[in-house]
């Protein structure tokens, strides 16, 4: 599928993104990546690939600009900077429903993308129609938590116990419908033979049921 370099300008600062856009797409899928990621992470490029066979729109966007990632790189201070990461997700959020006003928009969040994906959740209900986690650390998403509406899918690997923990505590806090899916025999970053499979057919789904309407 044919895939569109884009750049975004959000909050007076100008992120990179690939944008693949079907024809007549079932929906959109932005992504959110997380701790030390990018667009260029082989684990979402592989989940996208599978979501646009689907018939899915993906954004795979950079939240964080080349300068700030290599800052990060030796600080980390800008990965866990949720606020930052959020509010740079939902512009970019806001700019794929200008683009494409008639398509559902989910967001697939990875790391602590899956916490910014939940901010901007609650603070796009009427953008928002359903939400999916990678090995995710929702609970950093906070008080966002109780006010998302969209249904959310909690992927985690089955020998990742303390991410465990840390999803089963979160969506006692979510009052939208949730999943939480154990990825048997897979580790946080789900490089097992087969796991990330799973995750994309995981994710297809549960997008493949975003109402079109809010």
């Amino acid at each position: 599928m044919p895939v569109e370099s884009v750049s975004l300008h959000i909050a007076g600062t100008r992120l990179a993104g690939d944008l693949a856009l079907p024809d007549d797409a079932a929906g959109l899928v932005l992504f959110a990546h997380g701790s030390g990621s990018s667009r260029h992470s082989p684990r979402n490029q592989a989940v996208a690939a599978q979501l646009n066979d689907r018939g899915f729109g993906t954004l795979l966007l950079d939240l964080l600009t080349p300068a700030e990632d290599e800052t990060d790189a030796a600080t980390r201070e800008h990965r866990f900077d949720i606020t930052l990461l959020s509010r740079r997700l939902s512009g970019a959020a806001d700019w794929l429903a200008a683009r494409a006003t008639d398509l559902p928009l989910g967001l697939f969040g990875a790391s602590t993308g899956a916490a910014a994906a939940l901010v901007t959740a609650a603070e796009r209900p009427e953008l928002v129609r359903a939400v999916v986690s990678r090995g995710g650390r929702p609970d950093l998403a906070g008080g966002a938590l109780a006010g998302v509406r969209a249904p959310v899918l909690l992927l985690v690997g089955g020998r990742d116990d303390a991410v465990i923990k840390l999803n089963e505590e979160a969506a006692q806090q979510l009052t939208a419908p949730y999943e939480l899916r154990v990825i048997p025999g897979a580790t946080h970053l789900f490089p097992e033979p087969g796991a990330l499979e799973e995750v994309g057919a995981a994710a297809g789904d549960w997008f493949a049921r975003m109402p079109t309407t809010v």
